[in-house]
């Protein structure tokens, strides 16, 4: 096996979902997803540190959305600070050509209690990111809280439509509809 080939991340993520989707998440192994992906064990371990985060991501979507709110423009209320970002998010990382991937995430995440916790706590770091990113932009608290509060409200029934296999929404239109629900039922 070479010492180092080209995106061994993105490889070990798809090996992962295949193995997890075929086998189940309980009956898959680090070594597994390694040999799956023409990888070695210790090449999964630079990556990731166990078989759960490999479908996770690491910090990359807290980083980006805090990102997202740091550039929406200045007049934005914190609310559409948050929105700025969750459509920031859809153009980088939501695209069409994720969908499909994102869907069979999602059903493998709901098969497993394991799994389904580690997602409601990705859920509470991305709400935690976006309100330290308004508390940035002068936001006081609790109105920073409530704000990531709804925007990660808005952002999971985005996600939840935009990664339907039937869906045909772009996610910036999915946060737009979310968006305008969530501020009508307010």
């Amino acid at each position: 096996m070479a010492r180092w080939q080209p995106h061994a991340s993105e490889r070990l993520v798809a090996a992962a979902l295949d193995l997890f989707e075929e086998r189940g998440y309980e009956n898959t192994t680090v070594i597994d997803i390694a040999e799956r992906a023409g990888l070695t064990k210790s090449t999964f371990f630079r990556h990731f540190p166990d078989k759960r985060e490999v479908l996770f991501g690491g910090d990359t979507l807290a980083g980006r959305l805090a990102d997202g709110i740091a550039d929406a423009p200045a007049a934005a209320g914190p609310l559409e600070a948050v929105a700025h970002a969750l459509e920031a998010l859809g153009r980088e990382t939501f695209t069409a050509e994720r969908r499909e991937f994102s869907a069979r995430r999602g059903a493998v995440i709901a098969a497993n209690p394991e799994l389904r916790e580690r997602e409601a706590l990705k859920g509470l770091g991305l709400t935690a990111a976006m309100a330290e990113a308004l508390e940035r932009r002068g936001v006081p608290d609790p109105a920073s809280r409530v704000a990531a509060q709804l925007g990660a409200l808005v952002m999971t029934l985005a996600y939840e439509r935009w990664s339907d296999p039937a869906g045909h929404d772009d996610f910036g239109e999915a946060v737009r509809q979310a968006l305008a629900e969530v501020k009508a039922a307010g």
